[in-house]
């Protein structure tokens, strides 16, 4: 089974339940430096997405943050797999509640 041998699609998976109820069109409410969080792993648009108002944006993921708001999450994990290599799970802080080791997400994809 996949999830057995890929442990980081599990811990995936369990981001994505503890961000957004694995809802992929949520946008979260205005953090505290005005930032919005969008999609599946509610991905940051300061530094990752560029949002539709035209604010500015590091744009790591060099996609507009709608495109993380639709069914297919193809870009979702890929701008999470990026997050992940450069700022590791703790990039997100519901990774705590996701039990055991903290493994690289590339080879599951």
């Amino acid at each position: 089974m996949l999830l057995s041998v890929c442990p980081s699609v599990r811990l995936s998976v369990c981001i994505a339940e503890h961000e957004s109820s694995y809802r992929t069109g949520v946008v979260g409410p205005e953090n505290y430096n005005g930032s919005n969080d969008y999609g599946i792993f509610q991905i940051n648009d300061y530094y990752w997405c560029q949002p539709a108002s035209g604010r500015f944006s590091y744009n790591e993921c060099a996609l507009s943050c709608n495109a993380l708001l639709t069914d297919d999450i193809t870009n979702s994990v890929r701008c999470a797999q990026k997050i992940q290599r450069q700022q590791g799970w703790t990039a997100w802080s519901t990774w705590k509640y996701c039990d055991g080791a903290l493994p690289s997400i590339n080879d599951c994809f």
